[in-house]
């Protein structure tokens, strides 16, 4: 079997980038990581983060990835420069794309990063969109309600969501902003629930879409894109908690059943790391 990618978050939300992945990439066999038990990720030290998302790539780099995807917006924001240089695996996390297909679309208006509160706080997309394009107004919106009501199950119809949007919205909207991030892999699923709200001639940057281009761009260059097949290529998932929770939200982020799940404890994880071989420094 071809090498698969490796793709871990903090929970969920990491299952879109999954998604996408598998509609630009079917042949690819995925392993993923969901650290249940330690989620959220946003309320801990830049330095805990840091650890357990190293922890996360050591304990996928025991299936061998080719490439690994850091599918949490606080991990990208705090921890891949020393994720690159503990492993000796190509990776990215989802900032960068979704940032470079925000400077692509920038044409004088603003643009708009709507996100949690800590990926706002870290300024992340601001400097990210900032070095490719130096003239544009980044305006931030964080979105805290949104993560719960998509993990309710709740869609654009309910009213309640509507009412949500237009509320957290309307800054960008009266901004006149051009291209708006979806900067939490929660938000794909409100995707045209929030294309109504904001209207037909703002772009949408959904980072899970970027981040399965980056990811396919990479494997074609290196000539590591596995062999296309009849059959799509399967999945693991990993969780360190509550692998029935995981499996019954998990099909709404992908669109079909999250199986197998397979319950990993913390103190395992933890233990991946020790025994992974390091890059040298």
């Amino acid at each position: 079997m071809p090498r698969p990618i490796g793709i871990f978050d903090s929970g969920l939300g990491g299952l879109t980038v999954v998604r996408a992945v598998r509609r630009r990439l079917p042949a690819e066999p995925i392993v993923y990581f969901g650290d249940t038990a330690r989620v959220p990720y946003g309320i801990k030290s830049s330095r805990t983060v840091t650890r357990f998302a190293a922890e996360a790539c050591a304990f996928l780099c025991r299936h061998d990835p080719k490439f690994l995807v850091a599918a949490c917006n606080t991990a990208s924001a705090t921890a891949l420069p020393d994720l690159a240089d503990r492993f000796d695996v190509p990776l990215c996390g989802v900032i960068e794309p979704g940032a470079e297909a925000a400077a692509r679309t920038y044409g004088g208006r603003p643009i708009g990063v709507i996100a949690t509160e800590a990926t706002v706080a870290s300024g992340a997309y601001c400097r990210a969109i900032h070095r490719l394009a130096p003239d544009a107004e980044v305006i931030q919106k964080a979105c805290p309600l949104l993560v719960p009501i998509v993990e309710e199950g709740r869609t654009g119809a309910d009213p309640i969501v509507r009412a949500v949007l237009a509320e957290y919205l309307e800054p960008l909207v009266r901004a006149g902003v051009g291209t708006v991030v979806l900067g939490c892999t929660h938000y794909p699923l409100l995707v045209d629930a929030i294309a109504a709200c904001l209207g037909p001639e703002v772009t949408l940057i959904d980072s899970a879409e970027t981040v399965a281009e980056r990811v396919a761009g990479r494997l074609a260059a290196d000539g590591l894109l596995a062999p296309e097949a009849e059959a799509r290529g399967p999945v693991q998932f990993f969780v360190s908690d509550n692998p029935d929770r995981f499996r019954e939200v998990g099909g709404r982020f992908l669109g079909e059943p999250a199986e197998p799940v397979t319950l990993v404890p913390s103190e395992e994880v933890a233990a991946a790391a020790d025994a992974t071989v390091e890059k040298a420094p």
